[in-house]
């Protein structure tokens, strides 16, 4: 989850910036929608959290004994 939310704090920062760039460069462009970037938060850190919980839970029925002999 470390890697999704500094992924999520770049890509927001980012997208801030362009938004800020190209309001300057395109004329009438509304300002940032912060609603949407919200959401769309939302959804990466679920999906992050997501691809995280599948293999945890995958391994929470791994007895470690088997583990550690199969390796």
């Amino acid at each position: 989850m470390r890697q999704v939310a500094l992924g999520l704090g770049a890509g927001l920062l980012a997208a801030f910036g362009l938004t800020r760039l190209l309001r300057a460069v395109l004329a009438g462009l509304a300002p940032p929608d912060w609603a949407t970037f919200a959401m769309v938060a939302l959804v990466l850190v679920a999906a992050g959290a997501l691809a995280c919980a599948i293999p945890a839970r995958r391994a929470t029925h791994v007895d470690p004994v088997v583990a550690l002999r199969f390796e």
